[in-house]
């Protein structure tokens, strides 16, 4: 049974929502959320296995929300459903701990769909905003072969990158200059085919590997490479 918390300050699209996941057998909503605080709460008290939040909540938006339960019900998964469709609210939601985004002009098999995937664990970006060029620019390819075209320093900046940090940031996180930072990253973008930092976090999310990489503490790269004897 797939145990779902609506979240969305409409009345009439909470009763549509629920009224629609009553048809399918294995879905059980088991409570509804007016806005952003009673929705964390309401999460945290019944655990589902998915929320459906909507980013506009009144109080606290849902890219908030998501945040405050991605940190404290990790397993329970975000899908984001919204009229608001533009690559920053997407990459902010996914950053913030979402694990689908549904347009809310999608159809509604979609959205069931993706609260399929979300519950089995996997990820979901509706076919609309796949189709945007800042979002649905993705390598194709089976992601090790692409990510084994990096090297060690590389990979370090991707991850640091698909977290968020600036040029600047990851300078400062890995001892090293901007200018050199800055390379490593137009190396990087380079060798996977990027031309914009929206399909850098897409690919990052897409294939898992910010989650699946230890972070990288300040310095350590440096030290460790140092004493290989590579050069940084």
């Amino acid at each position: 049974m797939v145990t779902i918390v609506i979240a969305d300050d409409h009345p009439i699209v909470r009763k549509g929502l629920k009224s629609l996941f009553e048809t399918e057998k294995d879905f059980s909503v088991v409570a509804e959320a007016n806005d952003g605080f009673e929705a964390v709460n309401v999460a945290q008290r019944f655990n589902p296995n998915v929320v459906v939040l909507d980013l506009i909540l009144g109080d606290i938006n849902g890219i908030e929300v998501a945040r405050e339960l991605s940190k404290n019900l990790p397993r329970t998964g975000i899908v984001i459903y919204s009229m608001l469709a533009s690559d920053h609210y997407v990459m902010e939601s996914f950053k913030a701990g979402a694990r689908g985004y549904v347009s809310k002009d999608s159809s509604s098999e979609e959205l069931i769909r993706a609260i399929r995937e979300v519950a089995a664990g996997k990820r979901y970006l509706s076919a609309r905003l796949s189709e945007q060029p800042s979002l649905g620019e993705m390598i194709t390819t089976n992601s090790p072969d692409f990510y084994r075209r990096l090297t060690a320093r590389e990979r370090e900046v991707f991850q640091l990158s698909a977290q968020g940090l600036t040029c600047a940031e990851i300078a400062r996180r890995l001892n090293i200059s901007r200018r050199t930072a800055e390379a490593h990253r137009a190396n990087m973008m380079r060798k996977l085919g990027f031309s914009r930092p929206a399909a850098l976090y897409n690919f990052a999310f897409q294939h898992e590997i910010q989650a699946d990489t230890a972070p990288v503490k300040p310095g350590t790269a440096k030290k460790n490479r140092k004493k290989s004897g590579q050069q940084v």
